[in-house]
């Protein structure tokens, strides 16, 4: 691994672990977190006081729903991967949940899943 690829790991932990110190899931309104990588991105509910993941969504279990204007490539894959977990969650009961972006900005693909998962019916 190069140095560069080092430094940026290095600090995105650092992020990852300072976002997260405030964040917790539970049973009610658990932590839907994601993970971004170069071709997919996935996103999960947890319930931190059981250590128990309720429900998780990828590029693969992501079904077609109608796409806001303006979306494209990834960022239409993330907002569908958002859908898709929103539809799992209200299967499940959930309304509500707290988002962890996971050390990631607010933006792009991590933005298109919120907007995923609050049009398909959470709130956060």
């Amino acid at each position: 691994m190069s140095e560069f690829s080092k430094t940026r790991r290095t600090a995105w932990l650092k992020r990852k672990q300072r976002v997260g110190r405030r964040l917790h899931g539970t049973a009610d309104k658990p932590r839907l977190t994601v993970f971004r990588s170069h071709r997919s991105i996935y996103a999960q509910l947890v319930d931190d006081d059981r250590g128990h993941t309720l429900a998780w969504s990828d590029a693969a279990r992501a079904g077609d729903c109608k796409l806001p204007e303006g979306l494209a490539g990834k960022r239409a894959l993330a907002y569908r991967v958002g859908h898709a977990l929103a539809e799992q969650a209200k299967a499940k009961g959930v309304a509500r949940v707290v988002f962890d972006r996971n050390g990631y900005l607010y933006h792009g693909r991590v933005a298109a899943l919120a907007q995923g998962a609050r049009d398909g019916g959470l709130e956060f």
